[in-house]
Formats: structure tokens, C-alpha cells, sequence
């Protein structure tokens, strides 16, 4: 769960104890406060509330329509549907099934693998009919089919230690894969406790997370026990995201390293500064992956003096999640995290290693722990979850993130850190947005080759000159950040990255790209 730092003393007295599940936390608030906003996209507006009535129903609902206890239910919902979304997942749990949640923007091959894998026979849906690719058996239900339904008051709350949400893995360089999390899981770090909520220092927080990312599930479970209202966009541009905070006065501004690319580079970013629409902004959160050194100097400067957070989790090892606090002091790292209590560094042997050695990331679950819906690939490990991540920790206590442990290029004899290459792309004043790949190459076995977005101009062509950026000339701009082995031997420039829903860039769509004939090499 994405939390915030520090909000100050918290008044002494007796604490309650936590809520077991989300449905019993949501009957609590409904209870405690139900004419609370809790979720607010575009003009829609959800309470606590009509949460609780609207979910019960369709909960009554489905059990109506057969769903038994542990039933997978898929959800299948865009971002202008949030407010449908969140009653349709608490409606799931609180009926005793597992939700499978995905985006209305999934193929429908991947749809159709993904509910046939999760074994789902229910799917909930914003109609008006089953999207391209539910496989034939699968019935469709929504929310009208819950209309003159009573609430299902008098169902039991589920067990904490079944099974409540399966969710895809991003799949950027291989097949997603289904995380299975329980209840107990779902809801930790959740209280009940009105004086503890999170985000104390906000109004509201923004975010324009999609359906089945697990940035998105957070968002939905700190809507749930956050003391600020959530605010979700419900379509993404920058404009209208500058505008929503201005609007909704919001404290809290959560981000994935494509959003704030694409933030820093809109001219609206200046004017809306300029006009205090961004004053009220306290914190500015990134997950899904690390802000690139150029763009987390950028938001600090956009949105100072707020804090710029660097979220490191997984949907693997949630709850799991060191928060790394930037400083623009280092900007080599993503920053210190608040405690070091639940994170490691190992050798591939899996022993601990010593501050300034670089190993293999591994973080600690405070929950239960999740699990894969197959095989675990050694992944999950006494309470431990193995990131695929390579870092290290400096003497001075600061994560440094060196690269997915895939992504590693293995050039002749050296390693070269793809993470490192983008960074030093991003300091090119023309470059919006860069990755960095390994392709293979006959004689040292692979070598670097990246995909550059330029700044402001038009294609000529697939690996073409833009206004004078060749490759020629990022590599020679490059010659005083990189090593000779590290310097890209092939770049193309494109319109854009291939991300996926969570803002991901998918590498193995890049590497397809990168081996086509046009692409522009030098030697």
C-alpha cells in the first residue's frame, strides 16, 4: 500500500483493532461516516455510504446468479468507470469470491487467457455486452442486474485467510503471470482508527491509475481507509490532470514514471505553477518503476516544496514496499528508504551482503504473503520475495537500483546496466523519454541499442535525423557519461514508447523493433 511519510502525533488512547477484510472496513466507514466521498471520477461521486448499499446488492446479486464461496469473478472496467469498478470489487469479496480485475483496454487474446487461466465464469462488466475475447461459458453480469436486490447484510465476511483478488503481473518482458492475494493481505496497514488514517495532510489524492494494475488496487484500497477522498482521472492528459488538482485541491499527487514524463514535458505544467493551482501539493509519489534521475530532478522542481517519493514494491511482494524519499542532493539514487528493516541485498546464493555490494533485491512481506497461480518459480521465500531486481545500498543508507536482473546487457566481458544508459539518455536536453536494450550481436554476444523519444518534432522516418538529433550525435553526447561498452550501437527515434496499462515500457515489443532492418546503427 502506498503510504505517506510522517503526519505529525498521533493523540494517545486505546487503538482499535485492525479490520480483518476490506468489506468489514467498508462497513465500518459506511457506518462511522457514510455521506463521505470516498471516490470522485469526473462527475461521478461515490460515499461511503452508497459503497456499502451499492456493493451488498450486487453481492446479493451475484450469489443469486451462482457465485459460491471462492469463485473467481472477473471485473472489466475502464478508467471513466471507477466509481462502478469499486463497487463492483467490494461486491465481489463481500459474496465470498476472488476477483480477477482487468482493464477494459485488454486484448481480447489476453482477456480471453487471463479469465480462462483464473478459471472465471462470472464477469462483471460495464455493459452493454461481454467484451471481444470472453471465452463462450463465461456469463456476464452488472451492476442494473443488482436492481431491487437487498443488500446481503446477512452474509458471513469472508475469511481472511482465503483467497480475495488475483492480479496479472505487467508481463514487460515475458507471459503475465496471475498473483494470487488473500484477504489478510489485502487489508493490512488498513485500520480503524480515525486519528491514524493515512494521507491526514490531504483533502483529497489524485491518481490516474488503470483497472487491474496493482498501482490501481492500491489506490482503491487507500480510498477505502485513507482519511483524504480519492480523486481518479478518468481519462489522462496532462492538462486535465493540472486542472484536477487545482480543482479538487489535492495534497497528494501519485504518478508512474511515464505520467510524469509526459507532466514535465506539457506546457500547461508553467502555467498551471504559475497560477497556484499547484500550491496545495504536498507529496508526489511514483511507482511501477524508478523515476529516471532527469525526471524526479524535474518534479522537484515543478512541485516544490513537495516531497517527491519513489514507491519500491512489486505485485508480488504487496504490501511489501520500501518508500525511497528523494533527494535532489543524490539524485543518482532513488532515495533512502525510511527503514531498511524488510529489505536485502544477497548474492545468488541468497547470503546477505555487506553495505556498498551489489546483489539481488529481496523485500519482506508484513502480511501474508502472495503467491503465483502456478509454479513459484523460487519467487517467494519464508515470508521473503525475491524482486529480480539488482541494487545495491550505499554507507550512507540510499537504494541504488542498478537493473532488472533480465535486462542486464552482457556485452563481450562486460554487464551493462540498461538503467544507467537511460539515465544518461535523459540528460540530452532533446530527449523526452529513452530505454535501453540488449540485442544480440555476433561477436560480443549482445550489445546496447535504444529507442529515443526527441523532443518536439516530426518523424522523417523510422531512425531518421529529427532537427539534426542523429544517433551520431546522442553517442557523441554520450562519450563523456558512458563507457565505450556502454554507448548504444544501434537508436532509434520513435513517437513513443510501448508501454502497457501500469505505464511499463514492454522491452520485448522494443526488441522486436530494435532488430528490424530500419533501425539506424553506428558503429
Amino acid at each position: 500500500m502506498i503510504r505517506r511519510p510522517g503526519s505529525g502525533r498521533v493523540p494517545a488512547g486505546p487503538v482499535p483493532a485492525p479490520p480483518a477484510t476490506l468489506p468489514e472496513l467498508l462497513a465500518h466507514r459506511a457506518a462511522a461516516h457514510g455521506d463521505r466521498t470516498a471516490v470522485i471520477n469526473g462527475p461521478a461521486r461515490l460515499d461511503f455510504a452508497a459503497w456499502q448499499g451499492r456493493s451488498g446488492a450486487l453481492a446479493f446479486a451475484l450469489r443469486a446468479a451462482g457465485l459460491a464461496t471462492g469463485d473467481r469473478v472477473g471485473l472489466w472496467f475502464g478508467t471513466d468507470r471507477w466509481t462502478e469498478y469499486a463497487v463492483a470489487f467490494l461486491a465481489v469479496l463481500r459474496g465470498g469470491g476472488v476477483a480477477v480485475p482487468l482493464s477494459d483496454r485488454t486484448p481480447p487474446a489476453a482477456l480471453g487467457h487471463v479469465l480462462t487461466s483464473a478459471g472465471v465464469r462470472l464477469l462483471v462488466h460495464a455493459g452493454p455486452g461481454l467484451p471481444p475475447g470472453t471465452p463462450p461459458g463465461v456469463r456476464g453480469l452488472t451492476e442494473e442486474d443488482a436492481a431491487g436486490h437487498p443488500t446481503a447484510s446477512d452474509l458471513p465476511l469472508p475469511d481472511p485467510a482465503a483467497p480475495a483478488q488475483i492480479l496479472s503481473t505487467s508481463g514487460t518482458t515475458g507471459a503475465p503471470k496471475g498473483v494470487v492475494a488473500t484477504h489478510a493481505n489485502l487489508v493490512h496497514g488498513c485500520t480503524h482508527d480515525e486519528r491514524r488514517r493515512p494521507l491526514r495532510h490531504s483533502r483529497t489524492f489524485l491518481h490516474a491509475f488503470s483497472v487491474g494494475s496493482n498501482a490501481g488496487q492500491t489506490m482503491l484500497v487507500n480510498a477505502l481507509n485513507a482519511h483524504a477522498s480519492c480523486v481518479t482521472a478518468p481519462q489522462f492528459t496532462p492538462a486535465r490532470f493540472l486542472r484536477a488538482i487545482a480543482e479538487h485541491r489535492v495534497g497528494s499527487v501519485f504518478v508512474v514514471p511515464a505520467t510524469a514524463i509526459e507532466l514535465l514535458g506539457s506546457s500547461a505544467l508553467a502555467a498551471a505553477a504559475d497560477s497556484g493551482g499547484l500550491d496545495t501539493v504536498r507529496l508526489v509519489g511514483s511507482t511501477a518503476a524508478a523515476l529516471p534521475q532527469q525526471v524526479a530532478l524535474g518534479l522537484s522542481r515543478a512541485f516544490a516544496p513537495a516531497q517527491i517519493v519513489n514507491y519500491y514494491t512489486s505485485t508480488e511482494s504487496a504490501p511489501a514496499q520500501i518508500t525511497l524519499l528523494f533527494d535532489a542532493n543524490r539524485p543518482q539514487s532513488p532515495g533512502r528508504p525510511a527503514s531498511l528493516a524488510d529489505l536485502r541485498v544477497t548474492d545468488d546464493t541468497g547470503r546477505p551482503l555487506p553495505p556498498g555490494e551489489p546483489g539481488e533485491l529481496w523485500l519482506r512481506s508484513p502480511a501474508a504473503p502472495r503467491t503465483y497461480l502456478g509454479d513459484d518459480d523460487g519467487v517467494f521465500q519464508d515470508g521473503w520475495t525475491r524482486m529480480g531486481d539488482l541494487g545495491r545500498v550505499d554507507e550512507d543508507g540510499f537504494l541504488h537500483l542498478l537493473d532488472r536482473e533480465r535486462d542486464v546487457v552482457k556485452s563481450g566481458a562486460h554487464k551493462v546496466s540498461t538503467l544507467q544508459v537511460e539515465n544518461a539518455l535523459f540528460t540530452h536536453p532533446d530527449v523526452v523519454d529513452a530505454a535501453a536494450i540488449g540485442v544480440p550481436h555476433p561477436v560480443l554476444g549482445s550489445v546496447v541499442a535504444a529507442a529515443v523519444v526527441p523532443r518536439g518534432t516530426d518523424p522523417v522516418g523510422s531512425g531518421g535525423d529529427r532537427d539534426g538529433l542523429t544517433a551520431t550525435a546522442l553517442r557523441t553526447f554520450l562519450l563523456d557519461l558512458l563507457a565505450v561498452h556502454e554507448l548504444p550501437a544501434t537508436v532509434i527515434f520513435l513517437d513513443s514508447l510501448p508501454r502497457n496499462e501500469a505505464g511499463k515500457v514492454l522491452k520485448r515489443e522494443l526488441r522486436r523493433t530494435l532488430t528490424h532492418d530500419h533501425c539506424e546503427a553506428t558503429p
